[in-house]
């Protein structure tokens, strides 16, 4: 059975990986075989304020944003009536009298 397999790799409390390690330096390591159990690192996002630094100073184009936001706008209303005549056309598809 594989170290990574093993039951044992798991924390039961937070379920995170745990990988076993040994330990330098300890005559009772070497003795045992048994090695303590560390918890692996996780990876974490970069903070917040690094990821904004790159746009701290870059000046706001009010033209390109209005544009963008346009483009949105249309882009929603555009599927709102799209899901409304699809709704229309499944409330239709439900009320037609069926024929003998």
């Amino acid at each position: 059975m594989s170290r990574d397999t093993h039951p044992g790799a798991q924390c039961p409390h937070c379920q995170s990986l745990l990988a076993l390690v040994p330990v330098p330096g300890n005559s009772a390591a070497t003795a045992v075989p048994l090695l303590p159990i560390v918890q692996k690192e996780e990876w974490q996002p970069p903070p917040v304020a690094e990821v904004l630094a790159v746009y701290a100073g870059r000046a706001k184009d009010t033209v390109t944003a209005a544009r963008g936001a346009a483009k949105v706008r249309e882009s929603l209303n555009r599927a709102r009536a799209n899901a409304a005549q699809r709704r229309a056309a499944q409330k239709a598809a439900r009320h037609t009298p069926r024929s003998a």
